[in-house]
């Protein structure tokens, strides 16, 4: 799933660290999610949507194709 989290972050002008403290995870989990090495759940997508005061669809592109 392709995601547009460090678009958004940088947005605000927030590091990785600062915006792992906002929504309570890793500034290892915010690289991750960033890279497209980690999916997060949709709780934590929520959050992050929230923070960014955006819809987890703008936020998150789902493509058939990267369903697991």
């Amino acid at each position: 799933m392709r995601n547009r989290v460090k678009e958004f972050r940088e947005e605000l002008g927030l590091t990785q660290k600062e915006l792992g403290e906002r929504v309570l995870v890793s500034r290892q989990a915010i690289n991750a999610i960033e890279t497209g090495k980690f999916d997060p759940s949709i709780w934590l997508a929520y959050d992050l949507a929230k923070l960014f005061n955006v819809s987890i669809e703008a936020l998150f592109i789902f493509r058939e194709e990267d369903r697991k």
